[in-house]
């Protein structure tokens, strides 16, 4: 798929909890076709000292408005710097990088467990795989409940359950103790997974044990997006893989997990 350079529009910019935001990003011409799993990186040229791109899964796309969404998670000084960018200023963005999610066959019931930053593309995946809502299910992981954020514009998309480490919302523990996973789990045809690495790791010795379809979306540093830094390898069972190139989306069964 060929990548672009652009110069879009920042059109919006919404807080949705204490350190997440959502940036809705305009191009000037037409979007070509991104699926869940991809990303961007964006040049946040505000933080003059930061000279690598940072990357950011895709939340939601309208190709109608040339728009697409973000998911920011205030990580560092490049992430803080990028949630104080205002509506009308222009970010440097290079897209669409890297694999997508395996899109589901017409009669599957998937599991989607999103944690962080990964729910990003776990809902992107829910809105646009196509399959009934009853047939989707969508786990989604935080340490409390005001780490979550607002996921209304998504409930007709599918079931979705929640896991907070306090207990402040939904199950008290990790995404793997809900009773939709730990309980469930075999009644599922593919599950997708994107957050931190242990709790993809978790997840993926569930599913290869009980011989399950599974892809997980990666988070290695991904600076240059066309495996030129090589910040990204990651060790698979195919030898040294650039994540930004042959990923970020990964079947399990050839990760090293």
């Amino acid at each position: 798929m060929k990548k672009t350079v652009q110069e879009l529009l920042l059109v919006d910019n919404i807080q949705l909890n204490h350190d997440n935001f959502k940036l809705v990003l305009q191009s000037p011409t037409k979007l070509p076709q991104i699926f869940p799993g991809q990303f961007v990186n964006v040049e946040i040229k505000k933080a003059t000292e930061i000279f690598l791109r940072r990357p950011f899964s895709v939340l939601d796309i309208d190709y109608e408005k040339n728009t697409f969404s973000l998911l920011v998670k205030i990580l560092g000084r490049g992430s803080k710097v990028l949630t104080t960018y205002q509506p009308g200023d222009k970010v440097s963005v290079i897209f669409p990088l890297g694999s997508n999610f395996t899109l589901p066959d017409a009669n599957d019931r998937v599991l989607m467990i999103g944690g962080g930053s990964g729910v990003a593309p776990m809902l992107f995946l829910a809105k646009i795989c196509g399959l009934k809502p009853e047939n989707v299910h969508v786990i989604l992981g935080a340490r409390s409940q005001r780490d979550h954020i607002d996921i209304s514009a998504y409930k007709t998309f599918g079931n979705y359950y929640f896991t907070t480490e306090d207990g402040t919302l939904g199950e008290k523990g990790f995404v793997t103790h809900h009773p939709v996973f730990s309980q469930e789990l075999n009644s599922f045809d593919k599950v997708y997974t994107c957050g931190p690495d242990l709790m993809m790791k978790a997840v993926a010795k569930e599913a290869a044990a009980k011989n399950i379809f599974c892809e997980a979306s990666l988070e290695n540093m991904m600076a240059c997006g066309f495996g030129v830094c090589l910040c990204c390898v990651e060790k698979t069972k195919e030898g040294n893989k650039c994540v930004c190139t042959e990923g970020p989306v990964f079947n399990i069964n050839k990760l090293t997990w």
